[in-house]
């Protein structure tokens, strides 16, 4: 009897264990302007029990690096490539040929889903893929069936959660948005017919972001906030409540049974005062202990699979939606830990191994230069131009440097991008200089970053989207220059 009271508490311990390492899937970006290295991040997101992974592209090293794993993989369609797939049947083919017949069978990636797109029916876009994600929806899912993939890889569409709503607030009120219900209906159809899960997009950052009167408490998992009470149910989270929304207009057009995966979750670490990471540490413990618990919503009992957003930071995305948008990973861009987690089985984080970094150097304010001096606004202006400057802003982790610090952050974090090319620091008109001190915050809570070494000296380039770069530049202009005036 106690050798098997033993053997019974030995395979729950183990099968807890089990739970996290099966439980845990996240997406990685790759919008940065140095990229960890491919297998390193493979290896990251093993050693912390990641074992199924969203790409927003077919990036070859990526997807090279996944062969053989055991990670499983939806791989993504850009936006821009919609309308290609969209009008051509033999367009759909070939990217099928290239980015999934040809992974899943000569390097081993285990392939589960296709992505088109990514958020297409989000407001902003004005409509510009209303009309064409649908069809390459359907060219995509036709490519697979016609490759002999149809019943092992499926095509879905990643949705931002505006495509739903309850006009009372109430989950049980929940329909697809007026001006896409036909279009939602009609792919919702498709996804049913075909055996393939819609997938959605949950941020309950965002709507605090949006609504200064949002119960903040609301935002997270541990409750603290009045609860919406909706007939027999109350939802103490927005989780639970923006979910059921969704199940509500599901049930109500006939699509009761329809599998669901959130595809995006997560909190920001810096970029905005509500971005930090404490908020995000208890926002991403309290998703790990429900993804690990199994429990699902009052309206979908079982808990449907859970992609954190996201893996690491990205240096070079468009700050369209906020400066907070370059900062969403559970790890910095270098897979250093932010916050720890607890993952369940006696595990925590387990920071990224092998990383190499540039020299332990960098550039700051020279000592001698006066902040006052007016070539200074320009200069940091033009750092920002080129690098990432979002942790200066409002609120944000280096938000309460003065002018001196300011500048020196601009200048590393140019120096930096630049891979410390000789002369990208002294090309402030003389105002900068190059330390061997580290100039970050003793507590850490500004951290002056070395950037790692990807083994390519050349400068970096401008970042990839022209949007970010004018948001940046008026960022640097005006916020950066505010500071000066109010610090100097």
């Amino acid at each position: 009897m106690d050798h098997f009271l033993q053997f019974v508490i030995a395979s729950i311990f183990l099968f807890s264990i089990n739970e996290v390492v099966d439980g845990l899937a996240c997406n990685w970006g790759l919008q940065a302007s140095h990229r960890l290295q491919p297998d390193i991040v493979v290896k990251l997101m093993k050693d912390n029990g990641f074992n199924k992974v969203k790409l927003f592209e077919a990036d070859p090293d990526a997807m090279e690096a996944l062969a053989k794993s055991g990670i499983q993989v939806m791989v993504g369609i850009p936006n821009d490539m919609l309308g290609p797939i969209a009008s051509s049947v033999s367009v759909a083919e070939r990217w099928v040929d290239k980015n999934v017949s040809y992974y899943l069978s000569n390097r081993g990636v285990d392939i589960k889903y296709v992505a088109v797109g990514n958020e297409p029916f989000l407001k902003t876009y004005n409509n510009k893929f209303t009309q064409i994600t649908f069809p390459a929806l359907q060219n995509i899912q036709a490519a697979l069936i016609k490759a002999g993939l149809g019943r092992d890889v499926k095509a879905t569409v990643p949705l931002n959660a505006d495509v739903y709503q309850s006009d009372s607030g109430k989950p049980s009120d929940g329909n697809f948005r007026p001006d896409i219900h036909t279009l939602m209906v009609s792919i919702v159809k498709f996804l049913h017919d075909n055996g393939a899960p819609l997938t959605i997009n949950i941020y309950p950052f965002l709507s605090l972001y949006a609504d200064p009167h949002f119960p903040a408490d609301f935002a997270f998992f541990d409750g603290g906030a009045a609860p919406v009470v909706d007939g027999s149910i109350s939802y103490t989270n927005v989780f639970e409540a923006n979910y059921d929304t969704l199940i509500s207009a599901l049930e109500k057009n006939g699509f009761p049974s329809v599998p669901v995966i959130i595809g995006e979750i997560g909190w920001p670490t810096d970029g905005n005062i509500n971005a930090n990471p404490q908020l995000a540490r208890r926002f991403n413990q309290g998703l790990i202990s429900r993804i690990n618990s199994g429990r699902g919503t009052p309206r979908r009992p079982t808990l449907p699979d859970i992609y954190m957003f996201s893996l690491l930071d990205e240096d070079t995305k468009s700050i369209d939606p906020g400066n907070f948008e370059r900062h969403w990973g559970v790890f910095y861009f270098d897979g250093a830990i932010k916050y720890q987690l607890d993952l369940g089985g006696g595990r925590n984080l387990t920071a990224a191994k092998g990383v190499r970094y540039l020299a332990r150097q960098w550039c700051v304010m020279a000592p001698d230069a006066n902040v006052a001096d007016p070539r200074l606004p320009q200069s940091m202006s033009n750092a920002c131009t080129y690098a990432d400057c979002t942790s200066l802003g409002y609120g944000s982790s280096c938000g309460q440097l003065d002018a001196r610090g300011n500048a020196s952050y601009a200048f590393n974090v140019y120096y930096q991008t630049m891979n410390q090319q000789k002369g990208s620091c002294e090309r402030f008109d003389k105002l900068s200089v190059i330390t061997r001190i580290d100039p970050s915050n003793r507590d850490g809570s500004c951290r002056y970053e070395i950037m790692i070494d990807t083994g390519k000296h050349e400068p970096a380039k401008k970042p990839r989207t022209s949007a970010a770069g004018k948001i940046t530049t008026a960022f640097s202009a005006a916020v950066l220059l505010l500071k000066l005036l109010l610090w100097g």
